[in-house]
């Protein structure tokens, strides 16, 4: 069976060491989708302390996430993960919806929603 949205186990790892460092201990993590972007689309990432009647709540590896429900037929089988590189690290977002992607990576559309695109 799909997750809404499937956290891995190194996404969750730097999400609590970044709750921790950040006090912000026994937050939400909010998973979102924002307008903007040169597709139309961008994600965002963040940490709450309240859940709204909108929300549907996750958890994956110790980690509480929100999603509003507007945004759960675009993020729906997403894939959020850290890698590490010469260049460091971050999060990877792997989203089977998204049909377009921007050249800089930061931005997409659906087939369902385009978004309101903005320069890069």
């Amino acid at each position: 069976m799909t997750q809404l949205v499937e956290l891995s186990e190194a996404a969750a790892f730097h999400v609590k060491k970044m709750m921790e460092h950040n006090g912000e201990t026994g937050a939400y993590l909010r998973v979102a989708i924002n307008g903007g972007g040169c597709s139309g689309l961008t994600y965002g990432l963040g940490f709450e302390t309240e859940l709204t009647e909108k929300d549907q709540l996750l958890e994956q590896h110790g980690i509480e996430m929100i999603v509003a429900t507007d945004d759960i037929d675009i993020l729906n089988g997403t894939k959020i993960d850290y890698k590490e590189s010469l260049m460091g690290g971050g999060f990877t977002i792997d989203n089977p919806n998204a049909i377009l992607s921007c050249g800089c990576g930061t931005s997409f559309r659906t087939a369902k929603k385009t978004g309101t695109p903005s320069d890069c």
